[in-house]
C-alpha cells in the first residue's frame, strides 16, 4: 500500500485536496480482481492547530492530523502540498517539515502555488518545475536555480512533481496512478470520472499575459491608446514617434517600465483582443485577424500556435461563451 500524505495549507481551494483524494480512492475501488487491494492510503494534514482548514470559498475541511503531530522521518510514498498558504509562518512550518520528511519519501509533489513552498525547501534546485501561470515569473525570479516551464500542465523531474493551477492537480494525480499502477487503471479512473487521461494542450492556453502598466508618462498613455488602435502601424518606429522618443531610447524605456519589448507587448495586446473575440463573438477567424491587426488568418494561427499551442478554432471550441456554442 502506498501512503499518500496531502498537506493542505489554509485559505486555498479545497476541491484540490478533495478531488485528489477522490481520484486515489477511485483507483482503490477500480483495482481489478487479483491486484493489490487498496493501493493507496490517503491522509490529510494541516498546519492549523484545530485541524480545520478554511477554504477560500468559506467552506471548511477537517484534516486527519496536525502536521506538527506527524513524524517527518516516518517512511512515506508520496508527500503532496496543495497550496502556499496565507501567512509566512504557515509556509515556513510546511517548508521545515517537508525538508525533514523528503529524504524518507519516494516522491514529493506540489499543486499550484505549492511549488513556491517546495522551492524554499531546495528540492527544486537544478530541476524543471511549473506552477500556476500567474506565479511562473515570480517563481523564476525568486529561484533562478530552477528551470521554470511555462507550458505544461505538470512536470516530473526525478522524484519531484509539480503542477500548474488548481485542477491541473487532477491531471497530475492521474499521471501518478498511471506511474504506480499502469495505464489500464489510470484510464479506467479517468473514464469513470469523465476526465481526460491526458488533457489536450497545456496551461498556456488558460493564461492571460500579465501586462505590466507603466505608472505615468508617455509609456502609460501609449498603453491606454494601444487596445483601440490595433489595426494601425504599431512598429517600434511608429510607437517611438508617438511617444516623442528615438526608437532606441523608446525601446529601452518601454522595456524597463513594462518588463517586455514593445514588439512583444503589441503581440500580447493583439492576442488578448483576438481571444476575447473568439470567446464572445461569432466573427470568423479572418475577420478577427483583420480587426486585431494580425492581417490574415494565417498570421493569427501562427501566433496562437506559438503562444497557446492550439489553433484559433480549437480555442473557440474550448472557451467560447455558452450562448454562442
Amino acid at each position: 500500500m502506498k501512503t499518500f500524505l496531502i498537506i493542505v495549507p489554509d485559505g486555498g481551494m479545497l476541491f484540490e485536496a478533495a478531488g485528489i483524494a477522490d481520484i486515489l480512492m477511485q483507483a482503490n475501488r477500480l483495482m481489478p480482481a487479483g491486484g493489490t487491494n487498496s493501493p493507496y492510503q490517503v491522509t490529510v494534514a494541516t498546519t492549523q492547530p484545530h485541524r480545520v482548514v478554511h477554504g477560500v470559498s468559506g467552506l471548511n475541511l477537517l484534516a486527519d492530523h496536525r502536521l506538527c503531530d506527524l513524524d517527518p522521518e516516518l517512511p512515506r510514498d508520496t508527500i503532496l502540498i496543495t497550496g502556499k498558504g496565507l501567512t509566512e509562518e504557515e509556509g515556513s512550518n510546511v517548508v521545515d517539515w517537508v525538508k525533514r520528511a523528503a529524504p524518507h519519501a519516494r516522491r514529493v509533489v506540489s499543486i499550484c502555488g505549492g511549488a513556491m513552498l517546495l522551492a524554499k525547501t531546495g528540492l527544486l534546485d537544478g530541476r524543471h518545475a511549473t506552477t500556476h501561470w500567474r506565479l511562473l515569473d515570480t517563481l523564476q525570479a525568486e529561484f533562478p536555480q530552477i528551470t521554470v516551464e511555462h507550458g505544461p500542465i505538470y512536470v516530473q523531474d526525478g522524484p519531484v512533481w509539480t503542477s500548474g493551477g488548481v485542477s491541473s492537480g487532477f491531471d497530475l494525480t492521474l499521471a501518478l496512478v498511471e506511474d504506480d499502477q499502469g495505464f489500464n487503471l489510470a484510464r479506467d479512473v479517468a473514464q469513470d470520472l469523465v476526465m481526460f487521461l491526458r488533457r489536450p494542450g497545456g496551461q498556456a492556453q488558460f493564461s492571460r499575459y500579465l501586462l505590466n502598466q507603466a505608472s505615468e508618462g508617455p509609456i502609460r498613455e501609449l498603453q491606454l491608446w494601444l487596445p483601440e488602435n490595433l489595426t494601425g502601424d504599431l512598429s517600434v518606429e511608429a510607437l517611438a514617434e508617438r511617444a516623442a522618443m528615438s526608437p532606441r531610447n523608446f525601446t529601452r524605456v518601454f522595456t524597463r517600465e513594462t518588463g517586455i519589448t514593445p514588439a512583444k507587448y503589441v503581440e500580447e495586446v493583439r492576442l488578448n483582443a483576438a481571444r476575447q473575440r473568439l470567446e464572445q463573438t461569432t466573427l470568423g477567424v479572418e475577420q478577427i485577424a483583420l480587426v486585431t491587426g494580425f492581417g490574415s488568418g494565417l498570421n493569427l494561427r501562427r501566433v496562437f500556435e506559438r503562444n497557446l499551442h492550439l489553433t484559433p478554432t480549437e480555442y473557440r471550441e474550448r472557451f467560447c461563451s455558452r450562448m454562442l456554442a
